[in-house]
């Protein structure tokens, strides 16, 4: 039986949200087929999928050994799961893990933990797979509005309310500079001649 699809917009709503959930999960898919194979992962890896969700690098890569984390309980994720808060420290020794996944999750920490969120991916990876959107790319991808990212919060808040998610977050995007500073150096994902999102790969030493 294949996997589960992953969750695109799984909060989102409208029919803006319903076209753009299967254009998110193809460019995803891109996206992984282009970078992930960096990570030079042997079939035996020991990978820690951080911002999980309901299903995540699992239903990207099912025959890997992938353990997720994620703030709330998942009850439903098929495989070994952790319930934590990545910037508050992980249940892992120091190198345990060949490499840790984080996909599209960083822009969610407040910015002030986000140096001890990329401490502990550092600290229990020997590699590690990094993903977010681009603070220079003009929709702002959890929205799905133009430039409501470059807004400051008093003005994205009633803006927001005219966007795909289903509720309000303070999401910060990044921008490449804060990226490299905490994970190291980074790649571009383009959508033409736009920068759709930071990639930062570190194979497992």
């Amino acid at each position: 039986m294949p996997p589960p699809s992953p969750e695109i917009y799984a909060t989102a709503r409208g029919p803006l949200a319903r076209l753009a959930s299967p254009l998110a999960a193809r460019a995803r898919a891109r996206r992984h087929a282009r970078f992930f194979a960096l990570t030079r992962l042997s079939a035996q890896a020991r990978v820690l999928d951080v911002g999980c969700g309901r299903i995540g690098l699992r239903a990207l890569e099912p025959a890997l050994e992938i353990t997720g984390v994620d703030l709330t309980e998942r009850p439903d994720y098929p495989g070994p799961f952790v319930q934590a808060d990545a910037s508050a420290g992980l249940p892992f020794a120091d190198g345990e893990l060949e490499l840790v996944y984080c996909s599209s999750v960083i822009e969610h920490v407040p910015p002030a933990r986000r140096a001890a969120f990329a401490r502990e991916i550092r600290r229990v990876g020997r590699g590690w797979f990094v993903q977010t959107p681009a603070w220079s790319f003009p929709i702002e991808p959890h929205a799905l509005l133009p430039g409501a990212h470059w807004l400051g919060v008093r003005m994205r808040r009633p803006y927001w309310k005219l966007g795909a998610t289903g509720e309000w977050e303070d999401i910060s995007l990044l921008r490449r500079a804060e990226m490299e500073a905490l994970f190291g150096p980074t790649r571009a994902e383009r959508l033409g001649p736009l920068v759709k999102s930071w990639v930062c790969v570190r194979p497992p030493d």
